[in-house]
């Protein structure tokens, strides 16, 4: 019969439709569309003048800022969803910042923050399952170093960097591309993940993801991937088919404080797990996003950075919109035996 699964993390419920679910390998045909190639790509050499100017840039030597032949590149998102601007300019942001009549019961703020894009690469159609692990490593660096300059803004409380890869994610440009999201409140989701881990630290005295990765290496039934630092399973709870997790092994809340041993082998997990995906799930659209501790709150002792992956090869419908809770039709078990013999 169908099962319902609570994440530790989060405490929020999936159903796990053992009636209705399907093979793992019932995925492998079905492919979804690509995003369609731009005319001219922003992201290309060349066009660097495309783009807002760069705030970080990895050439290997060491060219003038805004010019060709850099490795990685990170600029403002040119149409983005938070702003840093302390003065809000346009009438419709003082129609609804300045001149808005208060009320009792809706809270509205400026939308303050930073977007940024990180370039994966200069090659157009290379995706991060395609790319070596030294390019795959320049990009974590770029996150570590953003995350690590963006700190010293008071006003920013935390920072998401996302992807999105194929249309069905939500991509928009078919050049490879991370996104990172600087916001002045802790994300719904985030906190959640930080109120739950406080709580069973309080009861436990023990990290629940430190836990999680003890018992998950200890069944084994969805681990998909050990390395020296690093687990790569399929949560118990997942809310979506072939749901993967990349959750570091030595206790860490904060993701710019990687080794550069840690970092090294995280390219080379990432890597290979979407490689696993690209191959076993012919190229689906996925999202992954990086969860870290939010800025200047004491949550060592409780809280783990992880990277979640979901592939998008379900809809949600009217009971998870109504409900909240996930139908996953994939056994996590069968994902993960289906990815980790791949």
């Amino acid at each position: 019969m169908p099962e319902l699964r609570q994440d530790p993390v989060t405490g929020y419920w999936a159903v796990i439709a053992t009636e209705r679910a399907k093979r793992p390998e019932s995925f492998t045909q079905e492919r979804k569309e690509s995003v369609k190639s731009n005319a001219v790509c922003p992201f290309c050499y060349g066009n660097e003048a495309m783009t807002p100017p760069e705030v970080l840039a990895f050439r290997p030597d060491g060219g003038e800022p805004n010019t060709s032949h850099w490795k990685v590149r990170v600029v403002l998102n040119k149409f983005p969803a938070f702003t840093i601007e302390d003065k809000i300019k346009t009438s419709a942001s003082n129609m609804l910042y300045g001149k808005q009549k208060k009320s009792e019961i809706y809270a509205n703020m400026p939308g303050l923050g930073i977007h940024e894009v990180i370039i994966s690469g200069p090659d157009h159609s290379k995706s991060l399952a395609l790319l070596n692990v030294d390019e795959v490593e320049l990009i974590i660096e770029a996150y570590r170093s953003r995350l690590l300059k963006i700190k010293d803004d008071q006003r920013i409380k935390h920072v998401l960097i996302i992807v999105n890869h194929g249309k069905e994610a939500g991509a928009s440009l078919e050049h490879p591309h991370s996104q990172l999201f600087g916001t002045t409140l802790i994300p719904r989701l985030v906190a959640d993940e930080l109120d739950c881990s406080r709580r069973y630290f309080c009861e436990k005295g023990h990290c629940i993801f430190c836990d999680i990765i003890e018992e998950e290496t200890k069944l084994g039934d969805r681990v998909i991937k050990e390395s020296e630092h690093f687990l790569v399973f399929s949560p118990y709870a997942s809310r979506q088919p072939f749901e993967t997790w990349i959750v570091p092994k030595n206790h860490s809340a904060n993701f710019e404080c990687i080794s550069s041993a840690e970092k090294r082998d995280l390219a080379f997990m990432l890597k290979d797990t979407l490689l696993k995906i690209y191959e076993g799930l012919n190229d689906s659209p996925y999202n992954y996003y990086l969860h870290t501790s939010p800025y200047r709150i004491n949550s060592g002792e409780f809280y783990h950075w992880h990277i979640e992956i979901f592939p998008k090869l379900a809809i949600q419908a009217g009971f998870e919109m109504g409900s909240g809770m996930m139908i996953n039709v994939v056994l996590p078990e069968g994902s993960a035996r289906f990815l980790k013999n791949l």
